[in-house]
C-alpha cells in the first residue's frame, strides 16, 4: 500500500496518538484509559487510539499496568513504539503528556500538551504516586473523549 500523502484526507473516524518520552508509562496509560472509556460508553473502536514515545523504552512500566488493571484497563501486553510522522498523520490529533517529550509540529495534525501535576514533587512516591497520575490522566481522557465524539 502506498504511503498516504499529507494532503489526502483522513478517514472520518477520529484518532488520537498519546505521546511521552519512553512510551512505557503515561502515554500507555492514556491509551489504555481511552480504550476503557470507549468500551464503557459502548463506543469501542469509535476512536483510533495509539501511543508512542520520542525515545521509547523496552517495556511498559509494571506499576502503570498494575494500577490500570485495577480499574479494568489492560496494557500489560503493549510494547513501546517510536513516534513517527506517519503515526501522527494517521491519528490527526496528538496529545503530548508531560513537559519532557518534544514533538515537531506537522501540517494537518492537531497537537496539545497535558502538563500533569507530579506527585513526587510533594514527596508522594510508588503506588500512591502512580494512582494519582492515573486518576489525573483519566479525568483528561474523559474530557478528550467528549471532545472527539461530541
Amino acid at each position: 500500500m502506498a504511503p498516504v500523502a499529507a494532503s489526502t484526507p483522513r478517514s472520518e473516524q477520529p484518532g488520537v496518538l498519546f505521546v511521552c518520552v519512553k512510551n512505557g508509562g503515561k502515554s500507555q496509560m492514556a491509551a489504555g484509559l481511552m480504550r476503557l472509556e470507549l468500551a464503557t460508553a459502548g463506543r469501542e473502536g469509535a476512536v483510533l487510539v495509539s501511543s508512542a514515545g520520542t525515545q521509547p523504552g523496552s517495556k511498559v512500566n509494571a506499576l502503570s499496568a498494575e494500577v490500570l488493571a485495577e480499574i479494568g484497563a489492560d496494557i500489560s501486553a503493549e510494547t513501546p513504539r517510536q513516534l513517527t510522522p506517519e503515526a501522527m498523520r494517521e491519528a490527526g490529533h496528538v496529545v503530548i503528556i508531560g513537559a519532557e517529550a518534544q514533538v515537531q509540529p506537522l501540517e494537518g495534525v492537531q497537537i496539545e500538551r497535558w502538563e500533569l501535576e507530579e506527585p513526587s514533587e510533594r514527596g508522594i512516591e510508588g503506588r500512591e504516586r502512580m494512582e494519582l497520575v492515573r486518576d489525573e490522566i483519566h479525568l483528561r481522557v474523559r474530557e478528550l473523549r467528549e471532545r472527539l465524539l461530541g
